[in-house]
């Protein structure tokens, strides 16, 4: 795709070794200099261009495109395409190179050779890794202006109400972990954007790094699950569209709200390989409760070597213990002045 701008990183530093604690292995300069990974980024450019070219997906077995691997759904691209730049949907290369080269300068504060226990220590942080620059100013790529449509009045109720405060439900279901920060759909974040794809004849699985959370998408071409069967992750069917997998995602849970978004949600993503090292994942949103009208985004996933670290989300989650603790005490403290404590205000959305 012209749209994206395909340079990757020359070295991808393995997470395995990464592990190690600073001062035990000899770091890779894509891992420790900023400048070292965006040369990295932008020498590999033109020999990523030229292989995509002539380059045709591998085919599994039984015939499917093979998206099997380990990828990974980070960008240093917003989201939205910030207000200034108007109807400016793409970069020059210079223009790209630079605003990649200012972020990552600005996420690359802590030197990784020092120990501070940090992503960065670790080698996992996303400039450390084979994101990329886009030479895209957003990766909204539809409403035009790359922006999210504006909420209806509904949607605008439920944004209001999921306001964080002192008690459990009204924490996001990724910090009680329940679900994952990795969607569906996958909008990329800072850190736990690792995945695995499966696939088998008729089914397609994603495993997340980020709460485990498993997505098994049948492709045999089975209906959706009655309306009253929720999920937390939706209810997932998905077909091939020549080299596009397409999967359209309904029957998601009510209380598990996305962006205002709920029981209304529906989520069409498509996943093509563009070559050896990329997918294009492409989703649109639509739930005519929340927003005016539909809207879609566009995101490089590069490839990454195996494999995914185990995540124990509940040992030490001490943010959330405190909320209960503190909601106990408050809850004590009502009940010897003969009053009631607050309500819970509910927050499901992250």
């Amino acid at each position: 795709m012209a749209a994206i701008f395909v340079a990757v990183f020359a070295i991808w530093v393995g997470m395995a070794a990464a592990q190690a604690p600073s001062g035990t292995r000899t770091f890779d300069p894509t891992t420790t200099s900023t400048d070292a990974a965006i040369k990295a980024a932008a020498d590999a450019a033109r020999a990523t261009a030229a292989a995509r070219a002539s380059w045709k997906a591998p085919r599994t077995s039984w015939g499917d495109p093979d998206l099997r691997g380990y990828w990974l759904s980070l960008s240093y691209t917003p989201l939205e395409r910030p207000v200034e730049l108007g109807d400016k949907a793409f970069y020059t290369e210079e223009e790209a190179l630079a605003a990649f080269k200012q972020a990552v300068e600005a996420d690359a504060e802590v030197d990784p050779r020092e120990v501070h226990y940090d992503w960065k220590e670790y080698g996992m942080d996303a400039w450390q890794s084979p994101v990329r620059p886009n030479l895209r100013t957003g990766l909204i790529i539809d409403p035009p202006n790359g922006r999210i449509p504006p909420l209806t009045p509904d949607g605008q109720k439920r944004v209001g109400a999921a306001r964080r405060g002192p008690f459990v439900l009204s924490r996001g279901l990724y910090e009680r972990c329940i679900t994952s920060n990795q969607g569906p759909p996958r909008v990329p974040g800072n850190h736990d954007a690792e995945s695995q794809i499966f696939q088998s004849p008729g089914y397609l699985i994603f495993v997340m790094q980020s709460n485990s959370d498993v997505r098994i998408v049948p492709l045999d071409g089975r209906p959706h699950l009655p309306s009253a069967v929720r999920h937390w992750l939706g209810d997932s069917r998905g077909r091939w569209d020549g080299e596009t997998l397409v999967i359209e995602t309904t029957n998601f849970h009510p209380q598990r709200e996305w962006r205002g978004a709920a029981e209304n949600f529906h989520l069409v993503e498509r996943l093509r390989l563009v070559d050896e090292k990329t997918i294009e994942y492409t989703f649109t949103v639509t739930d005519p409760t929340t927003w005016t009208r539909s809207w879609t985004a566009e995101v490089p996933w590069p490839r990454i070597e195996p494999g995914l670290f185990e995540f124990a989300c509940h040992e030490q989650n001490y943010g959330l213990i405190n909320v209960v603790r503190g909601a106990q005490i408050r809850a004590r403290e009502a009940a010897a002045r003969g009053g009631r404590p607050a309500r819970a205000v509910r927050r499901t959305d992250e």
